[in-house]
């Protein structure tokens, strides 16, 4: 019994391992013939097959045959060496095969299939440097897509209060990243982003993007006041920067709940969403030059308090966008766009503005073109005692509200009296400001 039961026990089971590994072999053998499938030069295969099949109809022998090269030369642009020299032999023994069928003198046969013998060796050639080329680009595109992590770090769909949107598009088709970009930064101080655009293309507006990005994410954890952060970009590309270079930007904070600190440097206004779908740009109180280029002004740019609550969406994009033409060179309308697909998913007013814009110019973009949109999500909390009041604005003729912008409440460090100075004059602008002793107006 013993015996058996250990004769048994060495026979029993190796059925299931003889049939994993006939299933193996079957699976490596699968394997190897898609991978042979997949490598097999068929197009060129077929223009030899074609040359032979009207050679064998036609019967005028040395007229065909040097169209037997044709084979090896379109095995070129499409694969490996090896690939090349397949076809290339295959060619060679069929014009072999047909030059004495016909009857060709030897010496014109010779001629014939050296010349053949070398358009093969010279695709193959080819065929090795296309090759080498092809895994020198994969491997730059490979350091490229490294490169716009780096730079451009992907946001997650939700950061903090927010729901987060973005669409990127650089104008070179091979381009990962280029000379607009964003970045969004949860600090002690509540979540703050900026949204840019590079003067010029190319790695130099690349290397300036890395820049300011840099400077962006170090200064926002360090200075408390938005204002500080804008000052520290703009020594730092005063001191790097071409006197002809300049970036454009948005610096955007949440210090508080139910408002939003905007800090305009010569940028596209971005545009306000609010929660019932009305959309209107924000546009600066006093027009701020772009980054780098302070000195010639010598004003830093103000902040601007913007009411933001529950449900109400910021876009931020760059002039890309903004300047996309069409065949009969009209501008893109965006904030026409942005009303006809509003949406509380803020990636579904993306992909759909996004989409929109892409028929606009034909399917392609000749700039870069980047998209960010903020969605303050609902909460349970009480914000009211701290946002800030807005009364409504008149709509006379010469009123901001006639022309599609949002009141918002200017502080500049370098105004009269400071914050004071700019508290008094947004009262002169028709902003109510909350007594300290009074709750705020709804």
């Amino acid at each position: 019994m013993s015996q058996a039961r250990d004769h048994g026990g060495d026979h029993w089971p190796l059925w299931p391992f003889t049939k994993r590994a006939a299933g193996r072999g079957a699976s490596a053998s699968r394997r190897a013939a898609a991978q042979l499938a997949a490598g097999v030069p068929v197009v060129p295969v077929l223009v030899v097959s074609g040359v032979v099949i009207v050679d064998a109809l036609g019967g005028s022998g040395m007229f065909w045959l040097p169209l037997l090269a044709a084979g090896p030369a379109l095995a070129a642009s499409t694969n490996g060496a090896r690939g090349v020299l397949c076809v290339g032999f295959l060619a060679a023994v069929l014009g072999a095969t047909l030059g004495t069928r016909h009857g060709v003198p030897g010496r014109q046969l010779a001629v014939v299939l050296s010349s053949l013998l070398a358009v093969t060796l010279a695709s193959a050639l080819a065929s090795a440097l296309r090759s080498r080329r092809e895994r020198v680009l994969a491997a730059v595109r490979s350091v490229a897509e490294a490169a716009q992590h780096a730079v451009l770090k992907p946001i997650p769909q939700t950061v903090g209060p927010f729901r987060v949107a973005v669409r990127y598009s650089a104008a070179a088709a091979e381009a990962r990243i280029g000379g607009d970009f964003y970045a969004l930064v949860p600090t002690p101080h509540g979540v703050r982003l900026i949204v840019g655009d590079v003067r010029g293309k190319g790695l130099t507006a690349v290397g300036t993007t890395a820049l300011v990005l840099g400077v962006f994410r170090e200064a926002v954890y360090d200075e408390p006041d938005l204002l500080a952060v804008v000052g520290r970009i703009e020594r730092s590309l005063a001191r790097n920067l071409g006197p002809d270079d300049f970036v454009t930007a948005v610096v955007v904070g949440h210090p508080r709940a139910g408002e939003l600190e905007v800090v305009n440097c010569g940028h596209a206004a971005p545009l306000l969403i609010s929660a019932s779908g009305d959309v209107a740009a924000v546009e600066p109180t006093r027009p701020a030059p772009p980054l780098g280029l302070r000195a010639l002004v010598g004003e830093p740019p103000c902040l601007e308090i913007l009411p933001f609550s529950d449900g109400d969406q910021l876009l931020l994009y760059t002039d890309g966008v903004t300047e996309a033409r069409d065949r009969a060179r009209e501008f893109y309308p965006l904030a026409d766009g942005v009303a006809r697909h509003v949406s509380d998913e803020p990636e579904h007013v993306l992909s759909a503005v996004h989409d929109e814009l892409l028929a606009h110019v034909g399917g392609r973009l000749h700039d870069d073109a980047a998209l960010l949109l903020l969605r303050m999500q609902a909460t349970d909390e009480a914000v009211a005692s701290e946002s800030v009041g807005i009364e409504s604005v008149p709509r006379d003729s010469g009123s901001r509200a006639d022309r599609g912008s949002v009141p918002v409440v200017s502080r500049s460090r370098s105004a009269a009296g400071g914050p004071e100075g700019g508290r008094r004059s947004a009262e002169r602008n028709g902003v109510a400001f909350p007594s300290p002793h009074q709750p705020a107006v709804q």
